[in-house]
């Protein structure tokens, strides 16, 4: 079992991510933002992120490169609904910054929960 931090703005869905991860085995914490996410980093120890990208506060993109300074090794999938850019910009750009795995919203809980697996066994 792992211990998976989910730093999604909208309630629904992280409560969406927080029910498929708890499903599948792993404790959840969860953050409505990039600036809390980075708290919630500070205060426990992390297996893996979930993060969405647009946020307030303190954005994804933001969030990813500021956690990779801080824990190197922290493995890292990114979700992306879009925005004016194009998801699949804010992903490419979130893969380039550190996150293992991007997904656009909506997100598969079974190949989201098959990623965080291999990442937490492969390290890759």
């Amino acid at each position: 079992m792992a211990l998976i931090l989910i730093i999604e703005d909208d309630a629904e869905a992280r409560d969406v991510l927080r029910r498929g991860m708890i499903r599948a085995g792993h404790e959840v914490i969860e953050a409505a933002n990039g600036a809390e996410g980075l708290k919630r980093l500070e205060q426990h120890e992390v297996d893996l992120v979930i993060t969405d990208l647009i946020m307030p506060e303190k954005e994804g993109l933001e969030t990813i490169t500021e956690a990779l300074e801080v824990y190197p090794d922290l493995k890292i999938i990114a979700i992306s609904g879009g925005t004016r850019l194009g998801f699949d910009s804010y992903l490419k750009i979130a893969r380039s910054l550190g996150a293992q795995r991007v997904y656009s919203k909506p997100v598969d809980l079974r190949e989201l929960a098959g990623a965080v697996e291999e990442l937490l066994a492969n390290g890759a």
